[in-house]
């Protein structure tokens, strides 16, 4: 989707994860006008020529440097390596939180286990002085890029944004609409657990008022 918006005037991108959900995040984002650097775990000489390759655009660097100058961080990372992440890296950065907790895939993370939080929730805790928000996690990579649709478009579909502090939020929102959904704004990061595996939109295709429909049931519920 492209944005008639400055990229000058958009936030940066700072992609910290190369791998297909990374890399597809970081795709979108360029396309939609978005500067966007990208890390994986080590030199990034490693990853720039696929990253000219399949991130027109975008540059490859170092993780520090990548969190360091992002106005939002998309942490898309191996969740089995979350529990070593160094949590200064994104201190007073807003980090959108793409990772997904699914035992039978992952196995079994006790970091992850406590019922009495979603899986972001426990992100934030350990990235506690990070603006963590929940979102494109529950739309498959191959279909973040192939459902994107403009505005106003009748097949347009809808991505939840859960998260604790408004300002982040609003990023995240007004990200999510430039690159090609509605946004749906959810009330707070504890109900970021709905997007998780198993959570009634994880995997679904879903327009606006179909999002906000399951809102309404599971409060009923």
């Amino acid at each position: 989707m492209s944005n008639t918006t400055s990229a000058s005037r958009l936030p940066r991108i700072g992609v910290l994860g190369a791998g297909h959900v990374g890399s597809a995040m970081g795709r979108v984002a360029s396309e939609a006008g978005y500067p966007v650097t990208i890390a994986g775990s080590g030199d990034p000489a490693k990853i720039a020529l696929i990253t000219k390759i399949l991130i027109p655009g975008a540059q490859a660097d170092w993780p520090a440097k990548v969190a360091a100058d992002a106005d939002i961080v998309i942490l898309a990372i191996p969740l089995h390596k979350f529990r070593s992440f160094d949590p200064s890296l994104v201190a007073g950065k807003v980090v959108v939180d793409l990772m997904n907790y699914w035992a039978p895939i992952d196995g079994t993370q006790q970091l992850f286990e406590d019922p009495r939080h979603g899986s972001s929730e426990i992100v934030q805790q350990h990235l506690s002085g990070a603006r963590v928000v929940k979102s494109f996690n529950h739309a498959g990579y191959h279909e973040l890029e192939a459902d994107r649709r403009p505005a106003g478009a009748a097949d347009r579909l809808a991505l939840g944004v859960a998260g604790d502090d408004r300002k982040a939020v609003e990023m995240v929102a007004a990200l999510v609409e430039n690159i090609g959904y509605d946004a749906v704004l959810l009330d707070g990061l504890h109900e970021g657990r709905i997007l998780e595996p198993g959570g009634p939109v994880f995997g679904a295709s879903l327009n606006k008022e179909q999002f906000a429909q399951v809102l309404t049931e599971k409060t009923a519920a």
